[in-house]
Formats: structure tokens, sequence, C-alpha cells
């Protein structure tokens, strides 16, 4: 009777704690803030300093778009970590390379040669998909990407395009498919410098902290003075964004990942981006109250 008793403790104390991190607040704004959206959305968002979080549909497997891209720098920082690459490797550009598009590594000849890092800057800071599939390559192609996403305990975030054994996940999710809940858990591991070692954790930190593209997104809503670690991905029907973002006094991790979205333009006014940014400007003032800032129009 005694040892039921305990057990009945231990287990009302799990779902306490576990309801404890919910906030139950943020969650009631967000889910209001939806309200409506022509898609399927899904949320995470996480209080780095109390640990409460906000998940719905975070579980739900989403295209990357160009968030795939985070799986990819996971490959290469793991072959500069076991000394098989080095971030100051100088390359070769071959003419093979080229994915057809406005990228600017596709401009470069034949031959001319470029940084390793140089190549990762144009992958996140521009979203170049020359330089992408180049540094799939180098990693190991996504073959082995995967093995690795799968080791750290990621059971749903992969490289689907030119990875055997892939091909139906690639007919429905793209080039990667990943969840807004296994996103921001990855972002995490990096800001805590649990990714391979504090010292590749930094470098890829370094890295996130420079994306071109701050007009239409989410981070365009976050004051130009706080420094934001970002990637974000986007095809006509999916807008997705992962970010973590270092407010002053409450840092926080926010996914939020779109997909079968109605509005498929690519203006400003594009739903999914307004979302975007109503969110992200809704946590940036949850997060840090006393502040004023407002994004100008």
């Amino acid at each position: 009777m005694r040892k039921i008793f305990v057990l009945l403790l231990l287990l009302c104390a799990t779902v306490s704690l576990t309801a404890q991190k919910n906030d139950a607040r943020l969650e009631k704004k967000l889910r209001e803030a939806i309200a409506g959206f022509n898609g399927d959305i899904g949320i995470y968002v996480k209080s780095l300093k109390t640990g409460k979080t906000v998940v719905i549909n975070a579980d739900t497997v989403f295209p990357t778009a160009s968030i795939v891209k985070m799986s990819i720098l996971t490959g290469i920082m793991d072959k500069i970590h076991r000394g098989e690459l080095a971030y100051d490797q100088e390359l070769t550009y071959k003419d093979s390379l080229l994915y057809e598009g406005e990228d600017i590594l596709g401009s470069f000849k034949s031959g001319e040669k470029i940084m390793l890092k140089k190549v990762i800057m144009l992958m996140l800071t521009t979203s170049d998909n020359t330089a992408s599939l180049w540094l799939q390559s180098l990693a190991g192609t996504g073959t082995r990407i995967n093995e690795i996403l799968d080791s750290l305990g990621f059971k749903d975030t992969r490289v689907n395009s030119r990875t055997p054994g892939r091909e139906g996940n690639r007919s429905q999710y793209g080039w990667g498919q990943t969840t807004p809940a296994e996103m921001g858990r990855l972002f995490e591991m990096i800001y805590r410098s649990q990714l391979f070692s504090p010292a590749i954790s930094e470098r890829m930190m370094r890295c996130l902290g420079r994306n071109y593209w701050d007009e239409d997104e989410a981070i365009s809503a976050i004051p130009p003075t706080v420094e934001v670690f970002s990637k974000n991905g986007c095809v006509n029907a999916v807008r997705s964004e992962a970010m973590i973002v270092n407010a002053p006094q409450n840092p926080y991790v926010f996914c939020i990942f779109t997909k079968n979205n109605k509005d498929i333009s690519w203006t400003h006014a594009n739903e999914a981006w307004v979302m975007a940014r109503k969110l992200s400007s809704l946590l940036w003032h949850y997060f840090e109250p006393g502040d004023k800032w407002v994004k100008p129009e």
C-alpha cells in the first residue's frame, strides 16, 4: 500500500512539473493570434531563462525548405570537429557544382578558389543553394548527415534530397524535413554549447547571426540592437523560421513552421510572413515587457 502511495506522489509531482513548464498565459495569446490562419502552422517557443515552453503542433513534421541548411551545417561541423575538414580550408569551385538560380557561388568560374568558411557563410547568410549542395556533399552526403542527426536524438529531422532511400520523403517534404520542437532543440543545443564542443557551438552561433533575409520575416520584428541567431526557409506554400532571440532579460527560442498555405504570394503582405512578424512582435514584448520598440513600417 505504501509503495502505491509513493508512486502516486511521484506521478503527481511529475504531472505538476510538466504543467509548470507550459506557459499557459503565452499559449493562450499565441492560439488567439493564429486563429483563422489559412494553412497548417506549428509553433515552438521556449524561454531559455525559465525553461517554460509553448508547443502548438510542435511535433508535426514540416518541410524545411532552406532550414535544411541547419542539418547540413551540423554535418559540416561534425567533419570539422573530427579534423576531417578545416574551417579555413581552401576549396576549388567546379562548374559541375552549379545549382541554377541567382546564387552568388554559381557566378564563380570553374577553378576559382574559395575558403570553406565563406561557403558556409553563403549557405547560411544568403541561403545560397549551390553552396549548400556542395557542403552537403562535403559533409558525407545526406546519408551521413542523417546518421549524425539520428545519433543526436532527432527522429524526424532529415535531409531528403540526393539521399538514397529518402525519395518518398522528398516527394512529400522536399529537400528536408523537421518539426518545430526538434529544430528548437537543435538551436538550443548550439546556444548552450552542447553540440560537438563549446568551440564548435560558438562558431555555429557566429555563423547564424548574419541573416541577409530580414525584411519580411519574423526577425524584422526584433530591434536591430538585439542579436538574433536564425535560419529561414521558403517555397510557395511554405514559410518557416527558426531562431534564438538573445533578449537582455529573457532569451528565447522561437520556431514557426507553416505548410499548405493558401497565400503563395511573394510580397511583404504574404499571410504567413505577416503572421510570423505578428507572433515575433508579440513574443518580443512578452519576454521584454518594458521595451517600447515598434518596427517602423
